[in-house]
């Protein structure tokens, strides 16, 4: 026989349930991030929910862009939202989620209470799960950065293109309950056909302004001076997976303090 409950406990199941309910319809109708956080707001968001089912919402169809968004300005007229603040940058972090850097640059987002955003890609999302899972829960938005980092992409036949696109937006919300409306081509390479493809998907495709090729690891001091050479409204582009980002990471250590020193808000797309 099961125990009995008390009133009270029946209640806080009730609610609980209730609870849950709402979340559920919420995911379903196709929101993408907690409601609690703005797009402008740099400070991490509520927690992120568990997994839902395997199967993101699919979004309606977006404007086909000539070319994708290289500044906060630029998706600001693409997105309507209150005006960023005129101090105010972008951090995104490309190729994870990576089992050692990303949790390291969690961490250090965490002190300094930036919120970046995380292109995620697909097969990296896969047997790394739980730490996916971690960038939501910090409040970070999520992209889509394609399935396997194919940096032929805009070269494939349509078909090819939007199953990368497809298998990662299914992998990334199946592990995060997060539905990406965001995507980044690897390397920043387009083509008309491509953009077509990402607008039919939803998406909003987005580059950045500053590059400090990190990925290639000339050093940290590069990268640094390379960062720190950052200007209102611009989206900075780094990496904490594809190999060792140990120089990325000491790099941030120096540039986000330096960048809010001088007055950045960082803020999300």
């Amino acid at each position: 026989m099961l125990p009995r409950m008390s009133s009270a406990h029946s209640r806080r199941r009730l609610l609980l349930g209730a609870a849950g309910l709402a979340a559920t319809t919420a995911f379903l109708a196709g929101d993408p991030q907690p409601a609690a956080t703005t797009a402008h707001d740099a400070r991490p968001g509520p927690k992120a929910p568990t997994p839902g089912p395997s199967r993101p919402p699919t979004l309606p169809p977006a404007a086909t862009l000539s070319k994708p968004v290289f500044t906060l300005a630029g998706y600001r007229e693409i997105v309507p939202g209150p005006a960023y603040a005129a101090d105010a940058v972008a951090l995104t972090i490309d190729d994870g989620p990576h089992p050692v850097w990303t949790p390291k640059i969690l961490n250090l987002l965490e002190r300094y209470h930036v919120q970046a955003t995380f292109c995620l890609i697909g097969n990296q999302v896969l047997g790394h799960e739980g730490t996916a899972r971690s960038v939501a829960r910090a409040g970070h938005h999520l992209a889509n950065h394609t399935y396997s980092h194919p940096t032929s992409l805009p070269k494939l036949a349509v078909p090819a293109i939007r199953k990368e696109i497809e298998r990662a937006q299914d992998k990334i919300y199946s592990a995060t309950a997060y539905a990406p409306r965001l995507f980044r081509s690897p390397g920043g390479s387009w083509s008309a056909a491509m953009m077509k493809q990402v607008a039919q998907s939803g998406l909003i495709p987005v580059d950045w302004t500053d590059d400090p090729n990190d990925w290639k690891r000339p050093g940290t001091a590069s990268i640094t001076k390379k960062l720190l050479a950052a200007r209102p409204g611009d989206i900075l582009l780094c990496h904490d997976g594809g190999g060792d980002r140990s120089q990325t990471y000491a790099a941030l250590q120096t540039v986000i303090p330096a960048l809010i020193a001088r007055g950045y808000t960082f803020v999300s797309l």
